[in-house]
């Protein structure tokens, strides 16, 4: 299992359609992989859980891997993590 603080940099944080993408990418891998914000944890590949948490720009989070490509999700969500924006 490996974990990663990582700091939400978009302007709208972890709500629609930045919380669709987050789980979209987690998605994409077989990793279970879950966030931790304020004691709690919830499965990343959760729209209504993502959503729940309601992480603004600027805060941190912990995500957490587990599987056979942990790396690469945890690297794949803070590259995502990081963009200020997105253009579609």
């Amino acid at each position: 299992m490996l974990y990663k603080e990582i700091t939400i940099k978009n302007e709208l944080g972890l709500k629609s359609s930045v919380a669709a993408r987050f789980v979209q990418t987690a998605g994409q891998f077989k990793s279970q992989i879950l966030i931790e914000s304020e004691n709690k944890k919830i499965n990343a590949k959760s729209i209504m859980g993502v959503l729940l948490l309601g992480i603004k720009q600027g805060e941190s989070i912990y995500v957490l891997a587990n599987g056979v490509d942990e790396k690469e999700a945890l690297d794949a969500l803070e590259e995502l993590a990081s963009k200020e924006s997105f253009e579609d």
